[in-house]
């Protein structure tokens, strides 16, 4: 019998006939996934936990967090996000870049961020060649080092590439200019800022015509600005800030008619700021701070329609700063005036202003009088600095009912006393009013503005206690209320764990030292009060302290040794008090005296006053990261000078003069490699002078007065210089060529200084010999030659 095929078996059939697209990752992309994972040892309490929970052997890869597939049959894996989602070892340890190595093995990749993760070491050149696919790579905030491989530039499908805030190095010059980043010509974004670059910026970087944002802020570059800059016609976003690029502006950036944000502040860009920028229609942001820019500023600039941020701080301009700017009706931020600046307010000038500012910054402007009016019609104001002024007059009452977040009015001649309608504000965070001559007590209700972090009241006329109400102040990190009247013994303040910088130096707090001072606290300056007790509880439980500084106060006690717990100390002043006891050899044990400097990790709103070089002194603060400095002048500590103390190698500064110390100087401080101001004046101190401390290149002041030395000083290297007599002065018996003493044992013996008066002699004799018979024996040799030549010359013609 005949087999009949039936429409419906024939469709069952074509459906077998025809291949099943695969719907899942294919196995070895989903293998090199969890081996990467697997590097990570991520448990169930881990905070990473979550993100990769999707991550099962047993699923599809296609449907795993962090991860998306092509929409093709194949379904590979095309993007991968792992922006913040590798852990560190343990709490401390970045990860190597070397646990990468299995994503390199997805080939099929188009877009990948492994930013902020804290990743470390060199990138491998066999890496991310494999992955051609590459559209987007964001390697932003690692810890990358080395040069940029090759391998990077060979990824010619980019369009996005993200370098920035890691420690990448290497000639930029170069690398735009050889086989690098010009080779990929289609890429729309760049961003290298924040690595250890150095060069020049190649005219090569014309080539990346698609460009459309090109960021290279703080990348070490100097020189000009190519004028191949105007080839990115496409570019909307340019920042080359904070370089060393000089010169002019190239007028090729009037070609890049798309440019809307231009950044070109903390360089030394010089001239007028140039015309060719007002031929730049879609202009909004407009950053050339800091630079030497001169002349007025220019009329063009109203011109400039889209125009949101006009900054032209600290530099070099000039003449009256036009009332036009506050016609400008797109301006939100204004930024003029600073360090340099030598542009001048019209006080009589009646503003009106067209535009609704968000920022005004104008320090150093000239403005006289009391603070301008027309700023109460900012409603939207929240940034306010009029710092370094002529401002006199009370704080207006206007001004406290708007909702600023900053106001900056430091170094002017404000008067009266704060209203108490400041601290009602729920936006103010930042309230800087150093110097001026405010008066009066704080506010009870200070303690209100439970969103302020930082406020600033030094070298005003405050007095009072401070109100109990400041403990409610949860979120204060800066407390600056230094060189004031404030009296008391009771410090009201939280005990917020971001609280990092409190001064209240040169007021009259009396008492034990607060115990109310939260243990985050990085800078303590606590000089010129009334303090009593002793330092037990400071060095012991104030553990993260980097300065301290308790001069001139009632402070009793020894050193304690719990000292050597306070690991983060590099400026430590005791000077001026009534402490005993020995210096504990533990003091040799601070890290950070012992290390060369580093720049301190907190901002200091002072300079630092020191015993510099034998006189107080401002060590300026933006200078304080290469500073170490020990004071333990002006106390009764007594015993010998610990040999480890030669061990701080780090510091600039050592005073332990004016106490009772005995015992000799010891060897070791010839390994203070660091140290510029060595003073040991005034105590019982015997001995020599040792020799090591002709080692000390740097050594600049060296104060071994009222001692009990003896001995030859010695003159090697920087000793030699040491000529101040009064810095040898009162000692029982020194000598030495600084000092203008003969030491004895360079005293020649009588027949000895008889012989030398003959060799004397002798030589005075040689010496008149050849004066004479040089220039006898010349000219004879001249008249015998000439006699020689001119028989050479009669035997040639002859």
């Amino acid at each position: 019998m005949p087999t009949t095929i039936t429409p419906l078996l024939i469709f069952f059939i074509l459906i077998n006939a025809i291949p099943i697209p695969s719907f899942s990752c294919p196995l070895h992309q989903k293998q090199a996934l969890i081996h990467f994972k697997s590097t990570l040892n991520i448990n169930a309490t881990s905070d990473y936990y979550h993100k990769y929970e999707s991550w099962s052997p047993n699923s599809d890869c296609c449907s795993w967090d962090l991860v998306n597939c092509s929409t093709t049959k194949t379904r590979t894996v095309t993007e991968l996000y792992l922006f913040e989602a590798i852990p560190l070892v343990g709490t401390m340890v970045p990860r190597s870049f070397d646990l990468l190595t299995p994503l390199f093995q997805i080939r099929s990749l188009k877009h990948l961020d492994i930013s902020m993760n804290h990743l470390v070491g060199e990138i491998p050149e066999d890496g991310f060649g494999n992955l051609t696919e590459l559209v987007y790579l964001d390697m932003y905030e690692n810890k990358f080092n080395g040069s940029i491989p090759d391998q990077i530039f060979r990824l010619t499908n980019l369009r996005y590439l993200d370098m920035s805030r890691n420690l990448f190095e290497g000639n930029l010059g170069s690398e735009l200019g050889g086989y690098s980043f010009w080779n990929l010509t289609f890429l729309q974004v760049i961003d290298l800022s924040y690595n250890n670059f150095y060069g020049v910026l190649s005219p090569e970087v014309g080539k990346l015509q698609y460009l459309e944002s090109l960021t290279l802020d703080q990348t070490h570059l100097m020189g000009n600005i190519p004028e191949e800059i105007g080839n990115l016609t496409k570019l909307s976003y340019l920042d080359l800030a904070n370089n060393h690029f000089s010169g002019e502006i190239p007028s090729s950036i009037a070609n890049i008619k798309d440019l809307k944000h231009l950044y070109l502040s903390n360089n030394s860009f010089s001239g007028e700021i140039p015309r060719v920028i007002g031929r730049l229609p879609k202009i909004v942001t407009l950053n050339l701070e800091n630079n030497q820019f001169m002349g007025p500023i220019p009329s063009w600039i109203r011109n400039l329609s889209k125009l949101d941020t006009l900054s032209l701080e600290d530099n070099k301009l000039a003449g009256e700063i036009p009332t036009w700017i506050f016609n400008i009706s797109t301006l939100q931020n204004l930024l003029i005036g600073g360090i340099g600046s030598k542009l001048i307010w019209n006080n009589k000038a009646k503003i009106v202003p067209r535009c609704r500012l968000e920022w005004i910054s104008m320090p150093s402007c000239g403005i006289l009088g009391q603070i301008p009016e027309w700023i109460s019609s900012q409603k939207g104001l929240f940034f306010l600095d009029l710092s370094s002024n002529k401002l006199e007059g009370q704080l207006p009452y206007w001004l406290t009912q708007m909702d600023l977040e900053v106001i900056l009015l430091f170094n002017n001649k404000l008067s009266g006393s704060i209203p108490p309608r400041l601290f009602e504000s729920t936006s103010l965070h930042t309230l800087f009013l150093i110097r001026n001559n405010f008066s009066g007590k704080l506010p009870e209700n200070i303690g209100n503005s439970k969103d302020l972090r930082t406020l600033l009241l030094s070298e005003n006329k405050f007095s009072g206690q401070l109100p109990m109400s400041m403990s409610n102040m949860h979120n204060i990190r800066v407390l600056d209320l230094a060189k004031n009247n404030f009296f008391g013994n009771n410090l009201p303040i939280s005990d917020n764990p971001d609280f990092y910088y409190l001064d209240l130096s040169y007021n009259n707090f009396s008492g034990q030292i607060p115990t109310t001072i939260p243990v985050s606290t990085k800078y303590l300056c606590l000089g010129g009060n009334k303090f009593s007790g002793n330092l037990s509880w400071v060095l012991t439980n104030l553990v993260n302290l980097q300065h301290l500084d308790l001069q001139n106060n009632h402070i009793t006690g020894s050193i304690p040794t719990t000292i050597s717990n306070i690991t983060h100390l590099r400026i430590l002043d005791l000077s001026g008090n009534n402490l005993t006891g020995c210096i504990p050899q533990e003091i040799a044990n601070l890290t950070n005296m012992i290390e060369t400097p580093k720049q301190f990790s907190y901002t200091i709103m002072e300079d630092l006053k020191v015993n510099w070089k034998k006189c107080l002194q401002g060590l300026p603060r933006g200078s304080l990261g290469m500073y170490s400095l020990l004071d333990l002048s002006n106390n009764r500590i007594s015993g010998e000078i610990p040999e480890s103390l030669g061990n701080l190698k780090g510091l600039k500064v050592l005073n332990i003069s004016n106490n009772i110390i005995s015992g000799h100087i010891p060897m070791s401080f010839g390994n203070l490699k660091g140290i510029e101001s060595l003073d040991l004046s005034h105590n019982k101190i015997s001995g020599l002078i040792p020799r090591s401390l002709e080692k000390l290149d740097g050594l600049g002041i060296l104060d071994v007065s009222n001692n009990r030395l003896t001995g030859k000083i010695p003159m090697g290297g920087h000793m030699s210089t040491m000529n101040g007599l009064e810095y040898f002065a009162n000692n029982s018996g020194l000598c030495g060529m600084q000092i203008n003493i003969t030491c004895p044992e360079d005293i020649l013996p009588i027949e000895g200084r008889e012989e030398a008066e003959d060799d004397e002699q002798l030589s005075w004799i040689f010496w008149m010999g050849t004066w004479i018979g040089f220039p006898i024996g010349f000219f004879s040799s001249i008249v015998i030659m000439g006699y020689f030549l001119n028989f050479l010359l009669l035997f040639k013609l002859w």
